[in-house]
């Protein structure tokens, strides 16, 4: 506490010029350096003076508010970090509840990069898509995301997503795909393109939203693509290298093992892996050893059938991340909890099946809390953001505390993991900019925005609902053969209950 009034009074000379906003009495979520722990401070003033957190004061101390500062109640409110995301496709908005009931396997004929929306999407599609999928996440209270965008199906889809990027307020990694892509994209003109974008002077060291790369082919592309792509990286100090990776029946192909044959894991660049689903135990002491991180997207691997039977074991090197919004929804919280209790399960099964009955609960939600914020910027190498701390990025989420599900809350961290909602979001701020205030987004013309998108996602919807898709027959991209799950039968008598009406979207 006394480290931050003295970094707040460091400040004050500052505060007058600057933007200034003061949140009184509401208990704040905040992270101590020292211990690097949270510590829980309540009745407490949050000072933002720019984009940067100046001061947090306890209870027993007293501060005036400068005269310029907005001030804000915040008694009774839970004051958060902005949660980070940590892999997403933020361009695939239009297929909203097309692929309710869709496999992973049927996603990459159906909806991503390689299936028909190449040929379908145009740049007012992308763009449209990337904006309402930002604005959702910071709806959801997501400050950081990191956007695996390959939606970037030609320069001009690449402009309308890089566009919708910076202009809907959050804070994004945008990391371009490079991509043997089905039309006449080339390696060519993707390269040129990534470095086109590393000269706009919007993407600098300092903004909100900053370039990386998105390259899922380590093990099987030419060793001089691979080198090439690193070269970029480095000539433009690229802010991040993600890449999927799911390992066992679904291949090996972007393995860390493999990553790391190209010496891009000891380095300053943070290298993200998204899912890691089968992760060797090599693969996890090398992401150890060099600080590297996955990103588990919990619903997406239950929701599509990656499945993660070995992401547990790596939780130290790990953050979270939503994947497809289209399928679920945005919110990180959400992820945290569906992973928490994942993750709660299995380990009290061992106990159980053994005879034996566990007396303590396998994993906290602290760590759950630790997961979408702390985690999130530590696999990207920032130590000022999903953190309330003097000096941070002023990246902020409230909740309050008043509304039923919330009401009688005494831990915070409980509070918003496993009984907040989106409702319960009053503001959000990144860099110290509202993106939302009480209790609805900042955007100019939200009503238009809708409408435009909604005629884009009606035209492709009506595309993908009339195209006839072949089953899937042979071997899964040269690994391992299709087959069928067992389906639930939620039904009595004949049928399962699959459809809720006769015949309707069976596609």
């Amino acid at each position: 506490m006394k480290a931050a009034t003295l970094f707040g009074g460091l400040l004050s000379a500052a505060v007058a010029h600057g933007s200034d906003i003061f949140y009184q009495g509401g208990t704040v979520i905040s992270f101590n350096r020292n211990t690097s722990n949270l510590d829980i401070l309540r009745e407490a003033d949050l000072h933002i003076s720019g984009d940067r957190i100046s001061g947090i004061y306890g209870a027993n101390e007293t501060i005036t508010p400068p005269s310029n500062a907005t001030v804000v109640n915040a008694t009774g409110m839970i004051i958060s970090p902005g949660f980070i995301d940590s892999h997403h496709h933020l361009w695939q908005t239009a297929y909203k509840t097309l692929a309710s009931n869709t496999s992973l396997a049927e996603y990459f004929q159906r909806y991503g990069e390689y299936g028909p929306a190449v040929q379908n999407f145009h740049a007012e599609d992308t763009y449209l898509g990337q904006l309402t999928g930002c604005l959702e996440l910071l709806h959801e209270g997501t400050t950081t995301v990191l956007d695996h965008a390959h939606g970037d199906f030609s320069d001009e889809t690449t402009d309308a997503a890089v566009d919708a990027t910076f202009e809907c307020g959050v804070r994004a990694y945008y990391a371009h795909a490079i991509h043997p892509l089905p039309n006449n994209y080339t390696w060519e003109m993707q390269t040129n393109k990534l470095r086109s974008l590393a000269q706009d002077e919007r993407f600098n060291s300092t903004g909100l939203v900053q370039l990386g790369l998105a390259y899922d082919f380590f093990a099987t592309a030419p060793e001089a693509n691979v080198t090439e792509l690193w070269n970029i990286t480095r000539d433009n100090n690229l802010s991040v290298i993600t890449t999927h990776f799911l390992g066992g029946p679904w291949g090996n192909v972007n393995s860390p093992v493999h990553v790391h044959e190209y010496d891009m894991l000891n380095h300053s660049t943070p290298v993200v892996f998204s899912h890691a689903s089968f992760l060797s135990k090599e693969d996890a002491n090398l992401l150890r050893e060099t600080d590297q991180y996955i990103c588990t997207t919990a619903e997406s691997e239950l929701h599509y059938g990656h499945d993660h039977p070995h992401a547990h074991n790596i939780q130290d090197q790990a953050a979270l991340g939503i994947d497809t919004h289209f399928t679920y929804s945005s919110s990180m919280v959400t992820q945290a909890r569906l992973w928490l209790q994942s993750l709660r399960a299995p380990q009290y099964l061992e106990v159980l099946e053994d005879w034996e009955i566990p007396r303590n609960n396998p994993m906290s939600v602290y760590q759950a809390f630790h997961l979408i914020t702390r985690a999130g910027a530590l696999a990207l190498r920032h130590d000022d953001i999903g953190i309330i701390a003097p000096g941070a990025k002023a990246d902020i989420v409230t909740f309050r505390g008043d509304t039923p599900n919330m009401l009688g809350w005494e831990d915070p961290v409980a509070a918003v993991i496993l009984h907040s909602n989106t409702g319960d979001i009053e503001d959000v701020l990144v860099n110290g900019q509202y993106v939302k205030r009480g209790g609805k987004l900042v955007y100019g013309d939200y009503a238009g925005l809708s409408r435009r998108f909604l005629e884009s996602s009606k035209r492709i919807k009506s595309i993908w609902n009339n195209m006839d898709w072949p089953r899937l027959e042979g071997i899964f991209y040269n690994v391992s053969p299709y087959a069928d799950a067992d389906v639930i039968d939620t039904q009595r008598g004949d049928g399962s209950g699959y459809y809720a009406q006769s015949g309707a979207l069976q596609r």
